[in-house]
């Protein structure tokens, strides 16, 4: 099988995904044109360079529909020979276009893609797009639909996760994220957004607050309880689902939970040929991908079973791996994953994550991913492994190694 390889990642800085964020006026396109832009001016991407732009959106209407990918290659300085499609796997969507790329590669159905994805949550609010699972009581109710606050909620309760747990992370993460941020660890990926005359919108993650302590953590409300305990009562739903469960212990709120924000990220993936044609030297391997189903009321638990496949079947253990994104979603995900797993968190997602810097749901999986091979670099490691919950009960995944 054709190998693929990484040949170079970027992302945009991460906007306050509201009015009053700095990226509120920049459309999901022209900010998935500055990743693409980025990555034809960095490796002199000419003609049809690529195959496809595979590219992840959540919410795919109005601006963000249509098939945004193939209007993203139009905003861009790329060819117009190169087409676009798009993706929605909701949280791991850039991820999984990574993937998608990936297996393409390996398969020989092209020699190169760009793969990645972005959200405008300022300008595309979640849920704008309805969907079935939510809204159709028929499906609704035979597979105990409740929102993802509450399924994260529901893990803490399950695997006895406490709200003083949950802070302490959600501190570390906005530690790790500023330490990087201090050291400059995002520099080589990290392009900024500049307006019609070049002048500077936004070049670094605006929406991280480093002076947050457990005292300030402490003081905010948790954000499900009312929606599980009153009407609808999404408590009582998930108890019907889990007898066992007395009780669902609300311990997560705006401060240990992934922020809205606004940004997009772009891998390039291509073969051993493209990068002797193109003059290009291979970052990384993309050993592995997968992805699985799993409970759709509990919902967020993906990255444990995900995890247990891909490693099963490429014939590894966890501690082959040296190191971890796993997306933070919510406090809880990442801290049932190091619990399934014996994972020590000085592992896992060492320069902070979306509590601390945002989750742009359609972009955030190819920037983990490149946040990994970041710190692989920097770090002098080999295996790094990203993964992310999804919602309606999936997960998915993916190991590289460095070259």
């Amino acid at each position: 099988m054709t190998e693929a390889y990484i040949y170079d990642a970027v992302r945009t800085p991460r906007g306050k995904g509201r009015k009053d964020g700095s990226l509120h006026e920049v459309t999901a396109a022209r900010l998935s044109a500055v990743a693409l832009n980025a990555l034809k001016d960095r490796n002199n991407l000419e003609g049809h360079a690529v195959e496809d732009v595979i590219w992840g959106n959540v919410t795919q209407v109005g601006e963000q529909g249509a098939c945004l990918a193939r209007t993203a290659v139009l905003a861009s300085d790329l060819d117009e020979s190169i087409p676009g499609v798009s993706i929605n796997r909701f949280c791991a969507s850039g991820l999984e276009a990574v993937n998608m790329a990936a297996n393409q590669v390996r398969g020989r159905a092209g020699h190169a893609y760009i793969a990645g994805g972005v959200e405008s949550m300022s300008r595309v609010p979640m849920g704008m797009d309805g969907g079935a699972i939510a809204v159709d009581p028929a499906i609704a109710i035979e597979n105990y639909f409740v929102p993802q606050g509450i399924s994260a909620d529901i893990i803490a309760t399950e695997y006895g996760f406490s709200r003083d747990d949950a802070d302490a992370m959600a501190m570390e993460s906005q530690r790790r994220a500023k330490a990087a941020w201090d050291d400059n660890r995002f520099a080589g990926s990290v392009v900024p957004v500049r307006d019609i005359n070049g002048l500077t919108i936004l070049d670094h993650d605006e929406y991280m607050r480093p002076g947050t302590d457990m005292q300030s953590l402490g003081g905010l409300n948790p954000a499900f309880q009312m929606m599980g305990e009153q009407m609808p009562g999404f408590d009582k739903i998930a108890m019907l689902k889990y007898p066992h469960l007395e009780r669902i212990n609300h311990i997560h709120h705006a401060g240990n939970s992934s922020g809205i924000v606004d940004g997009a990220a772009a891998v390039l993936i291509g073969d051993k040929e493209f990068g002797e044609a193109m003059g290009l030297k291979p970052r990384a391997r993309i050993k592995a991908t997968a992805k699985i189903g799993t409970d759709p009321t509990i919902m967020l638990t993906g990255p444990v079973p995900v995890t247990e496949k891909i490693l099963r079947d490429n014939g590894m253990a966890i501690g082959d791996i040296d190191l971890f994104e796993v997306n933070e979603a919510f406090a809880s995900v990442v801290m049932r994953f190091e619990q399934a797993f014996g994972v020590d968190h000085d592992k896992v997602n060492v320069n902070g994550g979306s509590i601390a810097m945002g989750h742009p749901l359609g972009a955030t999986g190819a920037m983990i991913l490149g946040a990994l091979l970041d710190e692989l670099e920097r770090s002098d490691r080999e295996t790094g492994l990203a993964t992310l919950c999804i919602g309606s009960g999936m997960g998915a995944a993916t190991i590289i190694e460095r070259v």
